[in-house]
């Protein structure tokens, strides 16, 4: 069982770290021939830093569209940012520079899966419940949710419920990069959680989530409005004016 999770954890990894990075070149590739942010939109560099950060952290412009899928949105986002801060604790080693911080955290990250979970199943309700949101949701859209909420789920039993031994868990993922493979637990919440982790880590280059790292490559939000300060020529087009 140890054995088939460390390659099946090996194996998921790549694929997602090859399979994000990839996506994230293609984005940075694709040219963006039009100058077409959402007005109003910041004019200079330092502007458009502040409207990334203030989408990224905030929502912001999910609060101006629709407040209670915003509130969802937020606390499910909150909630697992606080959640895989908490499990960093399983790769650092205590005399890290930042282990105290960790530390710190564990409390905060151990009650925020409440907020992620409760903002997924709200998340799934608008699609349910919503006639517009359901006319145009697809399955993978509830089955992405619903793989969240197992995995939330999941979690949240082990940290309540169904202890498992940490120091042999944290022992198992210090070796897994360099082939020093050590007994996983074999409690069944700490192996469904572990799969379901997988296969998020399996799919996640290409489902929808992809969001996270497109939401920096959107013309929409990213570009400053200038466009009768300065010409916006695209690198494919300035190649074919210069030839």
């Amino acid at each position: 069982m140890s054995t088939f999770y460390a390659i099946l954890f090996i194996v998921a990894t790549l694929v997602l770290v090859i399979g994000v990075a990839r996506r994230v070149y293609l984005y940075y590739k694709v040219p963006a021939p039009l100058k077409i942010p959402t007005t109003p939109a910041p004019t200079t560099t330092a502007g458009v830093v502040m409207r990334m950060f203030r989408e990224v952290v905030f929502f912001e412009s999910l609060f101006k569209a629709t407040k209670w899928t915003w509130l969802f949105g937020w606390m499910f986002h909150i909630g697992l940012a606080l959640v895989l801060a908490r499990h960093l604790r399983y790769f650092m080693d205590a005399d890290n520079l930042f282990f105290p911080l960790v530390e710190l955290i564990q409390p905060f990250g151990k009650y925020a899966s409440f907020a992620m979970v409760a903002g997924l199943f709200g998340l799934l309700a608008r699609r349910l419940f919503v006639d517009r949101v359901r006319y145009i949701s697809s399955p993978s859209d509830y089955a992405m949710l619903l793989l969240l909420i197992l995995i939330g789920l999941a979690g949240m039993s082990i940290t309540f419920f169904f202890r498992t031994d940490i120091v042999a868990l944290k022992s198992f993922f210090d070796g897994l990069w360099v082939f020093d493979w050590k007994g996983l637990p074999t409690d069944a919440a700490l192996l469904i959680h572990l799969a379901l982790v997988a296969i998020l880590f399996l799919i996640f280059p290409v489902s929808k989530l992809l969001h996270a790292p497109g939401v920096f490559f959107s013309p929409t939000r990213n570009q400053v409005d200038n466009p009768r300060e300065q010409r916006h020529i695209v690198d494919w087009a300035r190649k074919l004016e210069e030839e």
